[in-house]
């Protein structure tokens, strides 16, 4: 019967694959219909496992806090946030003064103290780097570090536009080409994927 249930889940995946895949190279209206439905379904599944994560995450934190472990203060802090922010967005919608005050003067700022300690362990990092590894390629990344921070740094009693005009290059040539290649990366590794999962070699919907 297991076996069964599992045969039966994997012809359900690559027939539902197979179909989405084919709707973008074959125009047949009920191809397309098909692939709008199953795209659908998919978007509807993906919010309410949004959802169900949102329950669990507030059923974990709740428990930390029902049996006194420790970090349970941020626990409840996070839970009161939490409801505060769902109750203030529902009801008076994203655009409203109170959620935008939430993103500007709570969200904002969060997402730049993380982006500082990213900035601190990354200097910690290179030290480290330096210290065990002393290349050329550790040498160019500190200076390629360095020369971003002095060209983003504003100062008004300093004025260095030959950095901030090689910050910019830095921006624009090689940054972008290592962002291309991680997209072009991930984009190669989820078509493997997929085709894994159409073959029906990969099974992470049951066995």
């Amino acid at each position: 019967m297991s076996r069964l249930r599992t045969s039966l889940s994997v012809a359900i995946v690559i027939s539902v694959g197979l179909i989405v895949l084919s709707g973008y190279f074959l125009d047949l209206p009920m191809l397309k219909t098909l692939q709008i439905v199953f795209l659908r379904w998919a978007a509807l599944l993906g919010a309410v496992a949004l959802i169900v994560g949102v329950f669990n995450l507030f059923n974990v934190h709740l428990r930390k806090i029902n049996t006194g472990q420790k970090g349970s203060p941020y626990s409840l802090v996070l839970i009161i946030a939490l409801i505060a922010t769902v109750l203030i967005v529902g009801l008076l919608g994203p655009t409203s003064f109170w959620s935008m005050w939430i993103f500007n003067y709570i969200h904002v700022p969060i997402e730049s103290s993380l982006m500082a300690v990213l900035a601190v362990v990354m200097a910690f990092a290179g030290a480290r780097l330096l210290g065990r590894r002393f290349n050329a390629f550790s040498i160019i990344f500190i200076l390629t570090a360095l020369l971003v921070l002095a060209g983003s740094i504003s100062l008004s009693f300093v004025d260095f536009p030959v950095l901030a005009e090689l910050r910019n290059w830095i921006d624009r040539v090689p940054t972008t080409a290592g962002a291309r290649g991680i997209l072009l990366g991930v984009a190669l590794g989820t078509v493997a994927t997929g085709f894994r999962l159409l073959m029906g070699a990969d099974r992470p919907y049951g066995g």
